[in-house]
Parts: C-alpha cells; sequence; structure tokens
C-alpha cells in the first residue's frame, strides 16, 4: 500500500543515494580542509580540561548581548573543526550577537563520539552562567544554530532538558530562547535509514541496536522540544537533502512546536555558511526571529 509515509523514505532515498558520505565539507572548502581567516577579535575560553573542549567567544559593543552558541559540523568526525563556523560567527556578531563558536570531541578524538560529543556541546552551552558575568551575556536571550550534523546538535541542546535518564540526563541544562538549524540532520533514526553510517558511529548502532541512545540524542525522538525552531535548508543540497528538514518540521508542528522552514531553491550545502552567498540573508533573518 503507498502510504505517505512511504513516498517520503522513497524521496529521501532518492536524495541521500546522491550524497557524500556525511555532513564533511570537501577538500579546500573551509576549517580542517583549508586555512581560516580570522578577520575580528576573539577569545579563546575553556569550558573543559580535554584539548577540544573550548569555543572562540565574540563579542559586539554594549550593553550585555544576546548570545548565539554556534555548532559547526563534519559528520562528527575530527577532521573537521570549529573553522568551519568562523565566518558565520564573525558575521552575526558584526549583527550585534556575541558569537559562541563550540568545539568538541568528536569520533577520532579520544573520548569522543557515544557520550563525549554530546556531553560537550551540552557543557558548552551551559558554561556561558560562568562566562555571562565578566563577559555582558545576556542569558536571557541565548539561541543555538548548527550546521549539517552540528543542525542536529544545536536542536538537541534545545531540547535536552526533556532527557529523563541515562547518559546524556542534563543536571541542569541552560535553558535557550530557540535553536535554527541549517541544513541540519534533524532526524537521525531517518539519517541511519538512508544510509548515513555516521550517524551509527557516533551513537555507537542502529536503532534497533541502542534504542535508547537514539532516544536521547535525536532531536526528532525529543519533540516536542518546547522552543521556537527555525530549519533552513537549499532544494540543491546534495549532502543532506532538504526532506529531512521537511519531515522534521511537520512532526514538530504536529507536537505542537512553532517551527519554521526556510526553503532556498538553487541553494546547496555549504553556501548556509557562507555570508558572501545570497542565502546569508535567511540565515541572518532566521536567527533575528528568534531573538523577537
Amino acid at each position: 500500500m503507498l502510504t505517505r509515509r512511504t513516498v517520503l523514505r522513497a524521496a529521501l532515498a532518492a536524495a541521500a543515494a546522491s550524497t557524500v558520505a556525511g555532513c564533511a565539507p570537501r577538500a579546500g572548502r573551509h576549517g580542517a580542509q583549508g586555512a581560516v581567516q580570522r578577520t575580528m577579535p576573539f577569545e579563546r575560553i575553556a569550558y573543559g580540561g580535554d584539548p577540544q573542549q573550548y569555543g572562540e567567544l565574540r563579542r559586539p559593543g554594549g550593553a550585555p548581548a544576546p548570545v548565539v552558541v554556534v555548532v559547526h559540523g563534519g559528520f562528527w568526525l575530527s577532521q573537521y573543526d570549529l573553522g568551519l563556523m568562523v565566518p558565520v560567527s564573525e558575521a552575526l556578531t558584526r549583527e550585534g550577537f556575541a558569537t559562541w563558536n563550540v568545539e568538541y570531541r568528536r569520533l577520532g578524538d579520544p573520548g569522543g563520539g557515544w557520550p563525549g560529543t554530546f556531553l560537550d556541546v551540552g557543557a558548552a552551552a551551559d558554561h556561558l552562567r560562568t562566562m555571562a558575568p565578566q563577559h555582558g551575556l545576556d542569558l536571557r536571550r541565548v539561541v543555538t544554530l548548527g550546521h549539517s550534523a552540528g543542525g542536529q546538535l544545536a536542536l538537541w541542546v534545545a531540547g535536552r532538558r526533556w532527557i529523563r535518564d541515562g547518559e546524556l540526563k542534563p543536571a541542569r541544562p541552560l535553558k535557550v530562547r530557540g535553536a535554527i538549524s541549517l541544513a541540519g540532520v534533524c532526524d537521525m533514526r531517518q539519517a541511519f535509514d538512508l544510509g548515513f553510517d555516521a550517524v551509527g558511529k557516533v551513537l555507537g548502532g542502529s536503532p534497533s541496536d541502542v534504542p535508547m541512545r537514539y532516544a536521547a540524542a535525536d532531536p526528532a525522538a525529543l519533540l516536542p522540544l518546547g522552543v521556537p525552531t527555525v530549519l533552513v535548508h537549499g532544494s540543491a543540497d546534495t549532502i543532506v537533502p532538504e526532506a529531512i528538514s521537511e519531515q522534521y518540521q511537520r512532526e514538530a508542528k504536529a507536537r505542537g512546536d512553532q517551527s519554521r522552514l526556510v526553503p532556498l531553491p538553487g541553494i546547496g550545502h555549504f553556501e548556509l555558511i557562507d555570508p558572501r552567498t545570497s542565502a546569508w540573508a535567511s540565515v541572518r533573518d532566521g536567527v533575528q526571529s528568534l531573538f523577537a
């Protein structure tokens, strides 16, 4: 019997068939693949004792600033780093937002994968409480933003307060106002079914092998998140199919979340993190809408 779900699965599978093996940038694009130019001041701040547990804080001038927690992608792999999101962080800071561009242990790093990758990003967000008094950060106005695999992490930070048990249960998570996913892996179970092997690697198995891990780490499993979300996705994305964001938004709205999809015709995967492209206005406007 042909159902809406089977039609969606077929569309996703067709899109996924043309993907590369993950949310990783092609050689020579950004981050670990090439030199990153930093054009404005920042402060490197550790939120833990591991070499990968740090972030870059950029601040605009003036009164206590709203904060965007920025999370890079690269399919949770150690060869890709926060350099991917330096252009995004600098552009948002110029728009008046403090940006906290976080690094975390990834697959290939000691302690990366399950549960370290998730615990690190949560700890980095919570560290804003320690940073706020000295750096003039407004903890009442914090949103998360992530690209690709980082989109999954940004949504997860927004929803992790609903985790009731297990290794990812947070003690006192910082509540955020909303989350923005840029071509994000919003549904990890769906991504695994489509052949995204890195999902199984970062969670340590398939949905049937480790169902409780998917229940705790997958943003789609945590719905409703209880905060507004914005999903920006290009129709020409050959790495993460736009249909993943479309399905996530439908499910989020059905569960009572305020969730907005911003489809960008003809836009691919990496344009979303390049402020020089036509896609940038949609990213900037999405962030601003969460602070309105």
